[in-house]
């Protein structure tokens, strides 16, 4: 079984007709299945509201369906975010009389820019994410499947008669039935009990796969969302990070310590205080910076954070950052 994860901004409630309704919350996830390939749509149900809602959707996905309906400031805090989370794979669907050109010098020099034009067409929509999901595993499994898994949660509950439930997307690499699995940050231990993908037992899952995992030696109050299952040794958590970041083109002047910004990486969004800031020569947009923050982010190496400044009006989105 394939697994491909969409991530839907549109108008609300879009996707209601590209898949069966699942869980929601901040997001609100909807599911297709044809065969063995399977398709999970996200929308960000709270967003404009909450910017986490939009990160989270834009962080979980592996290809996105920008529906652009009206040229305001949520279209261009779209455009910024995923240019700053680096989603390259991308259709836009154009609606009430919208060209290409109106929107031209809007998404220059961004990921949008090769994002293919497609008409609106449901079933069309549907059968080409299935087709997409079934040549993406094939990939998969040749390319991205070796070394170890990492699952940031998303949700978590106790099922009677099964014990702990997360819900998650395999962000990296393999896991199967039975690993024992970190749990990053708390450095706790829990085993696989089993492996659900689209309701059906699974014995591994890859990336891209979004699963539900019975897991033994944990209980749920130890968990929350933004936690990392993990057996990858390379995996790090920190409250304090360094790397580089490059501010967007519209941000107005150099980050200034003591801002506080919100990093996000995969599921999580924290509160981060801005320790130090180092600008070579004029290139403040490209400054190298310190951030601290009061909850471990857990991280990869060499990962991408988007920041963010939730006291910015319509600015929102400030840039990206790569961690050392």
């Amino acid at each position: 079984m394939s697994n491909l994860t969409v991530a839907v901004l549109a108008p609300p409630d879009y996707a209601k007709d590209l898949g069966k309704k699942g869980t929601t919350s901040d997001i609100t996830f909807y599911n297709l299945k044809k065969g063995d390939a399977t398709v999970t749509f996200i929308e960000p149900t709270r967003y404009p509201e909450k910017l986490s809602s939009l990160f989270y959707t834009v962080s979980l996905s592996d290809c996105v369906v920008l529906v652009v309906s009206e040229i305001n400031a949520a279209f261009g805090e779209c455009v910024l975010m995923l240019q700053c989370a680096g989603k390259a794979k991308g259709y836009l669907i154009l609606k009430n009389y919208i060209t290409p050109e109106q929107i031209a010098l809007l998404i220059k020099d961004t990921v949008i820019e090769q994002y293919e034009v497609l008409e609106e067409d449901m079933v069309g929509l549907r059968e080409k994410m299935l087709e997409i999901s079934v040549k993406q595993t094939a990939h998969q499994k040749t390319h991205e499947t070796a070394g170890k898994g990492s699952v940031p949660v998303d949700a978590h509950f106790n099922v009677k008669g099964v014990g702990v439930v997360v819900l998650g997307s395999v962000a990296q690499g393999m896991i199967k039935k039975h690993d024992t699995l970190k749990v990053l940050p708390i450095e706790k231990n829990a085993q696989i009990r089993s492996i659900q993908k689209h309701d059906d037992d699974a014995d591994t899952a890859i990336t891209g796969d979004r699963v539900g995992l019975a897991l033994k030696n944990i209980e749920s109050e130890d968990l929350d969302r933004g936690f990392v299952l993990t057996n990858d040794p390379a995996i790090r958590h920190a409250t304090t990070i360094t790397g580089k970041a490059e501010l967007v083109k519209y941000w107005p002047a150099p980050l200034k310590e003591g801002m506080v910004l919100y990093a996000g990486h995969w599921m999580q969004f924290l509160p981060t205080r801005l320790e130090t800031v180092v600008v070579k020569g004029d290139e403040w947009r490209k400054p190298t910076i310190t951030l601290s923050m009061e909850k471990d982010l857990v991280y990869p190496p060499n990962a991408r954070v988007v920041l963010h400044y939730l006291e910015g009006g319509k600015l929102r989105v400030v840039g990206s950052l790569v961690l050392e």
